[in-house]
């Protein structure tokens, strides 16, 4: 290095990242992208000094200083322009203090503080944001740069966080009144009610509570019943528990409905008129509403000989849904359509979800499409986007689909074997060449799905076959939505983009140790690409490491997101990617039809003027909505399950370890799929170290080891339905319990354990569970 260039330090390097991001912030713009070029040009490096540049970033990745998003650099851990928070205190100074609501501390260590920014002259009448609430909070940065806090402007307050307590009303037969919890985090609790205080609550009722005083530390709290929310003796009762934890919007504004009520069926005005080509929809065998058809023929161009020619055709939502209107408000609100085992949450109402919306066979139907040139090598060579008028000429389910390109057709699906299904699978098989050769991460994780009794309790878990005819639709969607994100990019149209971040350095190294354990060595701070983690996954498929590794794998990647900033879905495998195909079930993609109805003329109920820093804003919110789906559906069946296995205690499953912590061993039962814990205490007479690197709880005296992944025989002890708790002891050699620490200090064994868990009410067994787990 010359004295006029001298090597700028880690501190210099990431002081000019921040610097650039703040800039971009400010003016509403992206950041500029940062790599090791633009970073070399900035500081005036040149020639062979780029190495040491080169080497100085690679420290600041493996010290977790930058993320590498592409060729772009950016701080580690930063916040986005615009997120969801919510508002938990004040300061020492009584300004307001929030928290990242979904922010993953696994990942990026403890969530930063955001201290809210407040005009000092707010607009009359506008809505003042306190503690509890829940905002919308556009990022800038602190004033002084060694700050450890945010700055962030309220730009919409979301929701207020509900002081109030869910719980399950007993009234018992010695005349006391209480209310057991349904959220596991404070299963340790049981509340007292008061005769003048129980509302019109009856037992087994789900109630809100609020507390009434400030308790003694040697009784129960006294509380009050608020609002008597259902019977949980009544039919989905178990997704009504979640849906009131999570606060999810169930019940549609009227003016969103009348809305809807007087929405009218859109005319062949304006539309290209499609209705002789014999689009199909092909759906599980439950689906009511259908948001998607397909078609595939022969390319007849001599200059594609053996390509196809893919068209499809998503329901035009757009044309129903106007924005700003009442119906849009909702869908924003709610982001996306919510699925239970008993339930679905809609994000519109069924007049257009099921009816307007959706493509029936044999009705005509309006539909955004996207006619798509795919060639031999099942590459897609170019695309056409058309706003039509559609009829769906048959429904089908993927296995009826299925059995009839097998050979075995039902009389709905046996005139369509030769003119559309042969096609459709002859395209699919070109598409899936060239998606093998993409390589897009390929874990192989069975989902099981849950059948109910006509009363709402569980029938019995399935693993459904996963078909060709699956794969087939799934493609044809990912073309399609690729599609639309290179439309609006050719166009200079914002959208939002579903994007997909590289696994952090921090996720890798943990990665690349674990597999140390197993034999498969990779360099520490390698980046990896999709292709070499199913290289990983191919060299351990059949063996006994095969799930585990699957499992470890999936849990080294970062969550899928929405985003107005494009930085590619690093699972697929794709520069860029937009949700396209769903507008019935997913804001997102009703977002995006505005956008190309905007962008290639198609009517004038396109996209509104919005900036990029605006629809930031919309994806903020409808990320937050996702996650907030996902957390209500896997507690509803954590539920489920838990109820189904209420009347089996005592019974030994088989079970795989699926997570190793210092407090126990959380199993996954092989044939339910159903999550319980084994308490670190009861794993044996000697004590068990937590091994980090090994994932697996070791006892320091045998050195017996409990690994992540490994199959064992549990003995379910206890269970807590509406809590959706699961407690088990390990079975070892002749069938007894492993021998371990009871909470007091005593060796247990099975018998004293049944003995414990007979007889006690759901909130006694979890508060006893969560005991154990502490």
């Amino acid at each position: 290095m010359s004295a006029s260039t001298p090597l700028p330090t880690k501190a210099e390097i990431l002081a000019l990242i921040a610097q650039e991001v703040a800039a971009a912030k400010e003016s509403g713009r992206k950041p500029a992208p940062l790599g090791k070029r633009e970073l070399a040009r900035a500081f005036g490096i040149k020639g062979s000094d780029r190495a040491e540049l080169k080497r100085v970033l690679r420290e600041l990745q493996e010290e977790g200083a930058l993320e590498k998003r592409r060729k772009s650099l950016r701080g580690a851990g930063s916040m986005p322009t615009v997120l969801v928070a919510d508002i938990t205190g004040r300061d020492r100074d009584g300004d307001l203090v929030a928290v990242p609501n979904d922010w993953d501390t696994a990942e990026l260590g403890a969530a930063p503080r955001i201290l809210i920014d407040l005009p000092r002259k707010p607009r009359p009448g506008a809505p003042v944001p306190g503690v509890g609430n829940r905002v919308l909070v556009r990022i800038a940065p602190a004033d002084d740069p060694d700050a450890t806090h945010a700055v962030g402007r309220v730009i919409k307050i979301l929701e207020r966080q509900r002081s109030r307590m869910l719980g399950v009303f007993h009234d018992r037969s010695d005349g006391g009144l209480r209310v057991s919890p349904v959220d596991k985090k404070a299963a340790a609790q049981e509340w007292t009610v008061p005769p003048e205080f129980r509302g019109e609550a009856v037992d087994g009722d789900l109630v809100a509570i609020e507390p009434i005083g400030r308790g003694t530390p040697f009784g129960l709290q006294l509380v009050r019943v608020v609002e008597r929310l259902g019977s949980l003796k009544s039919e989905k009762a178990v997704s009504m528990i979640a849906i009131q934890i999570h606060d999810v919007p169930s019940v549609f504004r009227p003016e969103a409905l009348s809305e809807a009520e007087a929405a009218e069926a859109p005319t062949l005005a304006g539309r290209e008129d499609w209705r002789a080509l014999p689009l199909v929809t092909i759906d599980p065998p439950d689906a009511k509403d259908h948001d998607d058809a397909v078609h595939a023929e022969a390319d007849p161009a001599e200059d594609n000989a053996g390509g196809f020619i893919v068209t499809v055709a998503i329901a035009d939502v757009a044309a129903l849904v106007r924005p700003g209107t009442a119906l849009d408000r909702e869908a924003l609100d709610r982001g996306n359509s919510v699925y239970f085992p008993d339930r679905v949450v809609p994000m519109l109402p069924e007049r257009i979800s099921t009816d307007l919306g959706s493509l029936r066979p044999q009705e005509d139907r309006p539909a955004l499409a996207v006619r798509m040139v795919i060639g031999a090598d099942g590459r897609k060579r170019r695309h056409s986007f058309h706003r039509v008028m559609m009829r769906s000429h048959a429904k089908l389910n993927y296995a009826q689909a299925q059995q009839a390109i097998d050979g075995a057709p039902d009389d709905t699906a046996a005139p369509l074997v030769e003119p559309v299904l042969r096609p459709l699978w002859a395209a699919y098989e070109a598409t899936a060449r060239a998606r093998d050769e993409r390589g897009p991460l390929d874990l192989d994780l069975p989902e099981r799905k849950i059948l109910l009794k006509p009363d709402g309790t569980v029938d019995r878990v399935v693993v459904p076959q996963r078909l060709a005819a699956h794969r087939l639709i799934e493609e044809f969607m990912i073309l399609a939505n690729v599609a639309a994100a290179e439309a609006l990019e050719a166009k200079q149209q914002s959208l939002i983009y579903r994007v997909h971040d590289e696994p952090t350095i921090a996720k890798l190294n943990a990665l690349s140790e674990f597999l140390a354990t197993i034999g498969i060595r990779l360099a520490k701070g390698q980046a990896l690409r999709p292709a070499q983690f199913n290289g990983i996954l191919e060299r351990v498929r059949g063996s006994e490491h095969e799930h585990l590794v699957n499992e470890v794998v999936l849990r080294s990647q970062a969550q899928a997101e929405y985003a107005a900033e494009n930085y590619g879905h690093f699972g697929l495998n794709l520069r860029r990617y937009a949700h396209f195909t769903s507008p019935i079930r997913r804001y997102a993609d009703l977002v995006v039809h505005r956008a190309l109805i905007r962008a290639l003329g198609l009517g004038s109920d396109g996209l509104p003027d919005f900036s990029p820093a605006q629809l930031g804003e919309i994806a903020a919110r409808i990320s937050a909505a996702e996650r907030r789906a996902m957390a209500a559906e896997r507690e509803t069946i954590d539920r489920l399950i838990a109820g189904f296995l209420v009347d089996k205690i005592g019974a030994t499953f088989e079970g795989r370890i699926s997570g190793v912590t210092r407090a126990g061993l959380f199993l996954k039962l092989t044939e339910t799929g159903a999550d319980g814990f084994v308490p670190a205490s009861t794993l044996g007479d000697e004590y068990f170290r937590f091994d980090e690197a090994r994932r697996a709880m070791v006892g320091t005296r045998s050195g017996k080891a409990y690994r992540l992944g490994d199959i064992v025989e549990a003995k379910l002890l206890e269970a807590a339905p509406f809590a959706g708790a699961l407690r088990f002891g390990l079975v070892g050699p002749g069938g007894r319990l492993v021998r371990g620490r009871t909470s007091d200090g005593r060796a247990g064994d099975d018998k004293t354990a049944g003995r414990k868990t007979r007889g006690r009410s759901d909130s006694a067994k979890a508060k006893m569970m969560k005991t154990r787990r502490k």
